[in-house]
């Protein structure tokens, strides 16, 4: 409709492995869970194929080696491997070590499969928040081109509420990171309505997604769209979490596969890879100096956004 070309991405982790359920299943039982993810990626896959479209899947490093074959077949239908860390850790239980020795080896993993670069980053459960805005440090250095993480959202498990909504960079010194955020809708207030992703592509009607896609594109911005392999599966062996939890894992999992059709068929996606380098320029940007004393980025809760300079 509008020549806007908008990001689709899929978070590659099963469903015994979400957040969520982190406290009734420990990372060391892992192993004893049926495996789901291959079948409902490929599943994706199909579904991508037949609208012609390629999208960004952010793999667990525990995945990729225990489905290596999975992996290069996403590269070899063009679609782009990115990192989603290797056993789905949230960024405030880690340090700044642990995070950089993760993302290292899982970045190598991912890249000796493909033999080829890989630039993209998403925290699990988009757990760069303001409290571990160090993170985005660590992945330029790292080498990583962007990064997928923060929701401008209020929420119980993450958000950073007065984050640009659009993709702007950010800057330590010499280095560069593109921020592409989650898609929201302005509202009164400030405060930001989400939208187009995961739980909020369930729950909510399929027209709230719809129409935020249209708002966004006519402005001229693309929208992020999310999806894991399990939100396609209702099939999937049900975990005892707490009720909150549950709804949030559990709700219209039967609509996801459709709504997902529809809004194939509706607009125009492609991967974040492309959708950064082809789309429009960043539209603010955050200059973060060398020695800063916060050294955890705090500027950008509530910074004061400037035009970002064109390539």
């Amino acid at each position: 409709m509008t020549g806007i070309v908008n990001a689709l991405s899929v978070d590659v982790e099963d469903y015994f492995q979400v957040s969520a359920f982190s406290d009734v299943v420990a990372y060391e039982a892992w192993e004893g869970f049926e495996r789901r993810v291959e079948t409902n990626t490929r599943r994706l896959l199909e579904l991508f194929d037949r609208a012609g479209v390629k999208a960004t899947f952010f793999v667990l490093g525990w995945i990729a080696e225990r489905h290596p074959a999975l992996v290069r077949d996403l590269h070899a239908c063009g679609h782009e491997v990115a990192s989603h860390g290797y056993a789905h850790r949230m960024l405030d239980g880690m340090s700044r070590r642990e995070f950089r020795e993760e993302i290292r080896q899982q970045k190598a993993l991912l890249e000796t499969l493909i033999q080829a670069p890989v630039i993209g980053y998403r925290a699990p459960s988009f757990s760069i928040t303001t409290r571990t805005l160090w993170a985005l440090e660590v992945l330029a250095e790292e080498g990583f081109v962007y990064d997928s993480s923060i929701f401008p959202v209020h929420h119980d498990r993450y958000g950073i509420p007065s984050a640009p909504r659009f993709p702007y960079d950010v800057r330590y010194g010499g280095l560069t990171l593109r921020e592409f955020p989650m898609s929201t809708l302005s509202w009164r207030r400030g405060m930001n309505i989400p939208f187009g992703g995961g739980g909020y592509l369930r729950v909510f009607p399929l027209w709230v997604t719809d129409r935020g896609i249209r708002h966004l594109n006519r402005t001229g911005h693309p929208a992020m769209v999310y999806v894991h392999p399990w939100e396609i599966d209702p099939d999937q062996p049900r975990l005892n979490g707490p009720w909150l939890s549950r709804f949030r894992h559990y709700r219209n999992l039967d609509v996801t596969y459709r709504r997902l059709e529809a809004l194939l068929d509706r607009y125009a996606w492609d991967s974040i890879r492309n959708v950064l380098d082809l789309g429009r320029p960043p539209v603010s940007e955050h200059r973060v100096h060398p020695g800063d004393p916060s050294d955890s980025l705090a500027e950008l809760q509530g910074a004061r956004c400037q035009p970002a300079e064109r390539p």
